[in-house]
Formats: C-alpha cells, sequence, structure tokens
C-alpha cells in the first residue's frame, strides 16, 4: 500500500498585537490576534524531514510584529491582511497559498464629562471584527465579518406551526424573547472594496433589521439580515451567517399561585438551536 499527502498546512496561530498610535491630540489603539497558515511545496518536510523549505512559525510572528511597525498609524485589518500575504508570497516562492485570519477586538473611548478621552478605553464585551485574506500568486480573496455580536429583543418574535412528532415538547408561541450571538462574515467582489465604514455599515444594517423585523424564526430573520446586506452594498458579493438560539424560559411559577405573563425567564447558554446559512448574489 503506498500513502500519498492529500493536503497540509502550517502556520503561525494567536499571535497576539496591541498597537498605539500617538498623536499630539490623541491616542488609537488596535488590540488583534493573527493567524498565519502556508500551502505549498513542503512534502518533503513531512516525508523525509527536509526542514530547508520551511519557514519557522516564529519567523511569521515576528513578521506580523515588524510589518506592523512599518505602518505608523492604525490601518484596518484587511489592508494590514493584505501586506501580510503580499510580503509572504514575495519572499516564499516554496509557498503556494497565504492564509492571514485576524481578530480585532473593540475597544471604546471612555467618556469624561460626556467627552471621550484621548487616551484611556474600555472593551466592548467579546464582540470581535474578523477579516480573512486568502492569496495566491493569481487571486486574492478578502473577506470580512463580526464574531460575538449579542443582539436581545423582548417582542417580535415567535414560533409557530412547526413538526411535531412524539417526543415534541415544545409550546408554540408568537411572543418570546429572541437572542443570539451572531457571527456573520462577507466576501468582497474585489479586494480594494474593504473598508472601515463599509464594515460599520454593514454592522448597523444588521442591528437595524434584526430590531425591526417581525421574527417568525430564527431562520427567517437570518434570511431578511442576509438579504437587505446583499441589496444595500453592491461590493458584498456573498453573506454567511450564524445565529445560535440563545434561549429565555419562560419560567412556571403556578406553584406560587401566580400567573407569569411573559415576564419572567431563565436565560440557558446550553442546549442552543444552532441556525446557518449562506446567501449569494445570482
Amino acid at each position: 500500500m503506498s500513502v500519498i499527502l492529500a493536503h497540509s498546512n502550517y502556520g503561525k496561530s494567536c499571535v497576539r498585537l496591541v498597537k498605539v498610535a500617538r498623536y499630539e491630540d490623541r491616542h488609537d489603539l488596535q488590540d488583534i490576534s493573527v493567524n498565519v497558515a502556508f500551502e505549498g511545496d513542503f512534502e518533503a518536510a513531512h516525508t523525509v524531514g527536509d526542514n530547508s523549505k520551511v519557514l519557522p512559525t516564529d519567523t511569521m510572528k515576528n513578521t506580523v510584529y515588524a510589518l506592523a511597525k512599518q505602518v505608523p498609524e492604525i490601518e484596518e485589518i484587511e489592508d494590514f491582511a493584505l501586506r501580510l500575504t503580499e510580503h509572504f508570497l514575495k519572499n516564499n516562492p516554496q509557498t503556494s497559498r497565504v492564509t492571514i485570519d485576524i481578530e480585532e477586538n473593540q475597544w471604546l473611548r471612555i467618556a469624561v464629562g460626556g467627552t471621550p478621552h484621548h487616551h484611556s478605553f474600555t472593551k466592548s464585551g467579546n464582540e470581535k471584527r474578523t477579516a480573512r485574506v486568502n492569496a495566491t500568486r493569481e487571486s486574492t480573496v478578502v473577506e470580512s465579518g463580526i464574531e460575538g455580536l449579542l443582539v436581545l429583543k423582548t417582542t417580535q418574535s415567535g414560533f409557530e406551526g412547526f413538526l411535531k412528532d412524539q417526543y415534541t415538547t415544545l409550546k408554540e408561541t408568537n411572543d418570546r424573547i429572541f437572542a443570539t450571538a451572531m457571527k456573520v462574515t462577507w466576501l468582497y467582489s474585489r479586494p480594494e472594496a474593504a473598508s472601515g465604514p463599509l464594515w460599520r455599515g454593514v454592522r448597523q444594517l444588521i442591528l437595524e433589521t434584526f430590531a425591526e423585523h417581525d421574527s417568525l424564526s430564527v431562520q427567517q430573520t437570518l434570511y431578511a439580515i442576509g438579504e437587505v446586506v446583499l441589496k444595500k452594498f453592491e461590493d458584498i458579493v456573498e453573506i454567511s451567517l450564524s445565529l445560535p438560539n440563545k434561549h429565555c424560559l419562560l419560567v412556571d411559577l403556578s406553584p406560587f399561585g401566580m400567573e407569569n405573563h411573559n415576564e419572567i425567564f431563565v436565560p440557558t447558554d446550553e442546549p442552543h438551536g444552532l441556525i446557518e446559512a449562506r446567501l449569494r448574489k445570482k
């Protein structure tokens, strides 16, 4: 029996970086985590232990810090990922594909007397801005996204008319709490379309659609969000959404002689429903 190496990749994960851009009137802050992955001519490293074409992952880590220093201001994470892929492909002919994934923690300026402080910040929960650049010497694909976007609405959500069998105990409702921690990613028609204003525009549209949509199911709201983003933004050609259904269950107060008029709930993290889909323009 013969064995072949069907696929391989290697790289450096979770390269943490905090960058401060210092100006006379303010400091800007960026807090990111970078993953680097190489694909290419690395079979000999696996089969015979020949490391002559293997760039150390420690070098990848150092490259992240060095390239961050080369640009003094805070740049969009998509632009930083593009610079990293360009550098690695240019300097590693044995590498055919470089993938860069970046997660950015969101820090907000602390308000002092109603004015944003120029060098003090507070972290905005667990929400992250994300970017992925997948590049070869022939093509580059850029993807942006949001992870951990926690939202909740107390009404305008229901779930009725669903399939039932002998194990179904869930009751139908036309008025429930809808909570989810969204993960959303989208693809651009061209790499240069990615920008901070566009990312913030997508985020705001997601929030507005969630808030205003009369939800008959998580699936329907997911589709409504994806549809409106694709229609609004010309340079976005595909969007993927993952919505875990963070259940808030109505508490039975009847043992205490009380009625619960959709007021008292117990939140649960696990198990939870998970609804996912990918939408693209025709």
